[in-house]
């Protein structure tokens, strides 16, 4: 478990709560081991990822990350920030493939900014590839200019690619990969690369082509037409923060990054929100459902994730709801306060 900056110490408490109290309820034992990432690992260690962090992240089953960064580090021009330790983990750990699910709660239909029927049916689960493109490109910068190098290789799309076939097998067969082909050499690779995955690989599976641009405004304004969402890690990154506003906030949404095997890297989608850190009003329903997450994904146990999940939504249900998902006529619960409620119904 690596809590990470700001509020990310304070949801963490909350995810290891629930996962202890639904592992004694359905009879197996989970051993949490805490260490230092980000910032604080930046104050404690002089780097965001120790050698000592990365080594117990290795031999876990599955990692817990609450977030990284906060104003203290925010200067971009410095050698060491906690934003690398976040990227380094992601290519040290192997894991390629950011899953990001988007299911709105009923209860929740009028904290977002959309007309409630827009909200009708919409399941959507991003699929981003996480460790190649824009991000881990070459890049260089001096006092005129700067470049930021976007490079895939057909092996890097293959794989994630896959996981999305996977996956999409197990719902409607639908997805929907994003790129920007008409303009982007990269992009033409990632179509391309991904028909032939498809056609050879998920023939079964129904696949169709957006572009970015399109599929940004689609998402708002038609987002029950999308199942599996496929796209490259910065298209991955801005779309899957944009569809949140589906669910009422970031708050609500948790991620894991998967490589080839079970372990997995559990990521509520929010940022560490230095702004209301210590004051008790973080959401920690996004820390909650990554754990849903991580007991389907890397611990084996489908029935305890699917009770998280029944409880977090009963919970929110029953009007325990944080400020940043609080209708005008519902006074907020603090983050312990709904982690109990959560608790309670488990």
């Amino acid at each position: 478990m690596l809590p990470g900056d700001g509020i990310g110490a304070e949801v963490a408490a909350q995810a290891e709560r629930v996962l202890q109290a639904v592992a004694k309820r359905y009879g197996f034992e989970a051993e949490v081991v805490v260490a230092d990432i980000g910032g604080v690992a930046i104050d404690n260690h002089g780097d965001p990822l120790p050698e000592s962090t990365l080594d117990l992240c290795q031999r876990a089953d599955a990692v817990f990350l609450g977030a990284v960064g906060g104003p203290k580090w925010s200067d971009p021009d410095a050698a060491v920030r906690p934003e690398q330790g976040l990227l380094k983990i992601r290519a040290s750990l192997g894991v390629f493939a950011n899953l990001r699910p988007i299911r709105p709660l009923p209860a929740l239909r009028d904290s977002t900014p959309l007309r409630p029927e827009l909200l009708d049916g919409v399941d959507i689960l991003f699929v981003r590839e996480l460790t190649g493109g824009l991000y881990f490109g070459p890049r260089e910068r001096d006092e005129e200019s700067a470049r930021d190098t976007c490079v895939y290789t057909r092996q890097e799309v293959e794989r994630v690619a896959r996981v999305a076939g996977r996956l999409a097998q197990g719902r409607s067969k639908r997805v929907a990969s994003v790129d920007k082909a008409n303009v982007l050499d990269t992009s033409r690779l990632w179509r391309a690369t991904t028909e032939t995955c498809f056609a050879e690989e998920f023939p079964d599976v129904a696949l169709e082509h957006r572009l970015v641009d399109a599929a940004a405004m689609q998402i708002i304004s038609q987002p029950s037409s999308f199942d599996v969402i496929f796209t490259e890690n910065l298209f991955g990154d801005i779309l899957s923060d944009e569809a949140s506003v589906l669910c009422g906030s970031l708050g609500m949404l948790p991620s894991v990054s998967l490589g080839e095997g079970t372990r997995g890297l559990y990521e509520p989608v929010h940022g560490s929100a230095p702004d209301i850190a210590g004051s008790g009003a973080a959401n920690p329903y996004a820390a909650i459902l990554c754990v849903a997450l991580m007991l389907r994904h890397s611990l084996d146990q489908a029935t305890a994730a699917d009770a998280v999940e029944r409880a977090v939504e009963q919970a929110v249900e029953d009007g325990y709801v944080t400020a940043d998902i609080a209708c005008k006529d519902v006074p907020p619960v603090g983050t312990e306060a709904a982690a109990d409620a959560v608790l309670a119904r488990l």
